[in-house]
């Protein structure tokens, strides 16, 4: 088969530098094949190696008295008690989901599953977190359908409940959206399976679906800024199938019990490339393989477009020898591949033959573990500009315009296409909190949420990477749940520009600060970069998605909304307006610095809230639209009004951290009062829920017409 020349063209077609060239040659004493090209492209994009962010990633606290296993397998795993342990991780399918946005999306979440499954683990919850341009840019629409019918459509025929997630919208997506996926599983200590191949001459199996010509170079694009070729990396989009990755789990899953597997990894970003070279470089052991052995669906493919193919559900696996029978009679009974296409080798090589020729003979250890790394040049973004002065304004017409923003009106419309009750154990559905899902067969609970504030970081990345921390931590004991770890997903722009490297960075530093004060280790993860269009980064989103748990004598806080409990708030306000939604959102002002995160408050704060859980009827965390509309979203999930006492504007909508708004009865206020002074926590009364109204001091709305523009804004703007 016709092999290209390697030119420099090519070469910089494959997103490989000059140096990064030399070094290549230097490694293989020769020009590469066509096939070595791509396979080192592959594994040194940004995408598999993380070659700009590897050094700093390392401040990450990743250990814990209850981590079992920390970055750098498939996905994290937590230990949960009484021999069970959580699985989770999140990644980005930002690319993909913007070139295609229904297959890419779709495909995100398929990745993300199998990063579950891979580990032993039975998927048992998913979350995603997705921002999008602003409303007049002519492709939001349509990205914002194709998206949630992407993921709405492969996880509710897979058959995992969707529990939480965030959706944001500004300008700085435009061109480059953002769709971060979360997956969580559970698994029994002792069916917890690695992806460290080991022994010589041991069989490697190809498992699963037949590979295509989609998604070949997917995780080069990935690594790339988008232009005006965007429409010609179409067909670097992979195409899912949720009924074959169901048929995948439950084959994996039954072959995972007899005792035959030493290591498994699935296919995902390069593929075949990626999951051979990652199963050798952590066994130590080289890996061979004959792709005329690969179950593919196309005719006369190259060994370039087998080993560079992304076509979804598919895994790769060590084999036991004498157990090779017995597998391969549970793959052909659910339908699947199963071929062995290589074997595990001594010698520290990559080898693939084709057609009877060597495609490839490359260092594999020169592929994965030692594959470059960047010190880059970064420094500190230019502080946000000074807060206008802004006079006193309506607090009604204020909410008001939060609510009918896509930013923080219901996000029923999205919800309601995700299937969040399957498997029956969802506890809190997406829109009212941390999502909560029963471990089945006991009385355990887990919680989940995903947080970031984009502008925050920008402002001060530090601060934000912090807040995104304190954020999901809050929101985790808001339901009454222990935070115990986090994953991240890092989305930020061009790292060769400094400013952008300084904001990675300096969010990696908050969030390790965070992290290590609140006792969240983060055990998972996952960087994309390059996420910009014709040079205009995104806002910087470091994703957090962290995971919690209740414990089989803790009760969850549920939400009772009662008429004529009192509004009490938990935390210091002092007003805070940098960076506020509410300037955003009404004036279209993002001056400021955003709000301070004091992280010994955050911890007392939240424990507060656990410590007092039976006095607590109803609580939410406090952030975007502050008091004002955290109050709000109490009344309207109760269907009642509220008395709010206090009119003045920078205290209904300032965002001060470490801020909860619960809803208690006379005698449980009354208690928490006793609790918060013995325990040095600020405690004030703002108001009572009740009434046919929303009023703020002597401002006030009939609550029909709130809760309506609330609830149907969205379904508005999108129908």
């Amino acid at each position: 088969m016709f092999e290209p020349e390697i030119t420099p063209e090519l070469i910089e077609r494959h997103g490989l530098n000059n140096s990064e060239y030399d070094l290549l040659l230097k490694i293989i004493d020769r020009e590469p094949t066509f096939t070595e090209l791509g396979i080192f492209s592959a594994m040194w994009n940004e995408h598999c190696s993380y070659k700009s962010s590897k050094k700093w990633l390392r401040l990450l606290p990743t250990k814990g008295k209850n981590v079992i296993c920390g970055p750098g397998e498939n996905a994290g795993i937590v230990d949960i008690g009484d021999n069970q342990a959580v699985v989770f991780k999140m990644e980005s399918h930002n690319h993909p989901s913007y070139i295609e946005p229904h297959q890419g999306a779709a495909t995100g979440v398929g990745g993300i599953l199998r990063d579950v499954f891979t580990m032993g683990a039975r998927p048992v919850a998913a979350m995603n977190a997705l921002s999008f341009g602003e409303l007049s840019h002519p492709r939001t629409k349509e990205l914002v359908h194709g998206v949630v019918e992407g993921i709405g459509g492969y996880g509710n025929s897979f058959g995992v409940p969707t529990v939480g997630g965030e959706i944001r919208f500004d300008k700085s997506y435009n061109g480059n959206c953002l769709v971060n996926a979360f997956a969580a599983g559970l698994v029994d200590h002792d069916m917890i399976f690695y992806s460290a191949a080991s022994g010589v001459g041991m069989p490697v199996v190809y498992l699963g679906a037949k590979t295509g010509r989609d998604g070949v170079g997917g995780a080069t694009m990935a690594s790339a800024e988008f232009d005006d070729t965007i429409e010609e990396k179409r067909p670097t989009v992979q195409v899912g199938d949720p009924f074959t990755e169901k048929r995948l789990l439950e084959a994996c899953l039954e072959l995972m019990r007899t005792d035959a597997v030493i290591s498994i990894q699935d296919m995902g970003a390069a593929g075949l490339t990626c999951s051979a070279v990652e199963m050798g470089d952590k066994g130590n052991l080289g890996i061979k393989l004959n792709l005329d052995l690969v179950p593919t669906r196309e005719e006369n493919m190259s060994a370039y477009e087998m080993m560079l193919s992304e076509s979804q559900e598919r895994m790769l696996m060590v084999l036991k020898p004498e157990k090779e029978a017995q597998c391969r009679a549970i793959f052909e009974k659910w339908d699947l591949d199963f071929a062995i296409v290589g074997e595990t080798i001594s010698e520290d090589l990559f080898i693939i033959q084709h057609n009877g020729e060597i495609k490839a003979q490359v260092p594999l250890k020169a592929l994965s573990g030692n594959s470059p790394e960047y010190d880059r040049s970064w420094k500190a973004p230019a502080k946000a500009n000074p807060l206008p002065e802004t006079k006193e304004f309506n607090p009604i017409e204020g909410l008001q315009s939060l609510i009918n923003s896509p930013n923080y009106c219901s996000k029923q419309w999205v919800f309601q296409q995700y299937d969040s009750q399957v498997m029956a154990d969802t506890k809190i559905t997406p829109g009212s909190g941390a999502g909560l899902v029963r471990v089945h067969g006991t009385k355990k609970e887990l919680a989940f949420t995903a947080d970031v504030t984009p502008r925050y970081v920008k402002a001060d990345p530090f601060i934000g990477g912090k807040q995104a921390v304190a954020e999901a931590f809050r929101n985790l004991c808001a339901v009454g749940a222990k935070p115990i770890a986090a994953t991240d997903n890092l989305n930020f722009g061009n790292p060769e520009k400094p400013e952008i490297m300084g904001q990675l960075v300096l969010a990696i530093k908050g969030i390790t600060e965070a992290a290590e004060k609140l006792e969240m280790p983060i055990v998972s993860g996952n960087v994309s970069l390059y996420n910009e269009t014709d040079g205009e980064p995104i806002l910087p989103t470091p994703t957090i998605g962290a995971v919690g748990l209740l414990n089989e004598d803790e009760e969850p806080i549920l939400n009772s909304i009662n008429s004529g409990d009192l509004l009490l708030v938990v935390g210091e306000t002092s007003g805070h307006l940098g960076q506020s939604a509410i300037f955003n959102e009404m004036f279209d002002l993002q001056g400021g610095a955003p709000p301070n995160v004091d992280l010994i408050a955050e911890k007392q704060n939240g424990h507060f809230i656990l410590n007092n859980r039976e006095l607590i009827n109803a609580c939410t965390d406090l952030s975007d639209g502050g008091i004002a509309l955290a109050a709000f979203e109490l009344a309207e999930m109760g269907n009642i009004g509220m008395e709010i006492e206090i009119s003045d504007s920078a205290t209904l909508f300032g965002e001060d951290q470490a801020r909860y708004v619960i809803a208690s009865n006379f005698d449980q206020a009354e208690a928490l009062f006793v609790n918060a002074r013995e325990e040095g926590v600020v405690i004030s009364k703002i108001g009572t829920l009740g009434g046919n109204k929303i009023k703020f001091g002597e401002f006030y709305s009939g609550k029909e017409k709130l809760f309506n523009s609330f609830r149907t804004s969205f379904a508005e703007i999108f129908n």
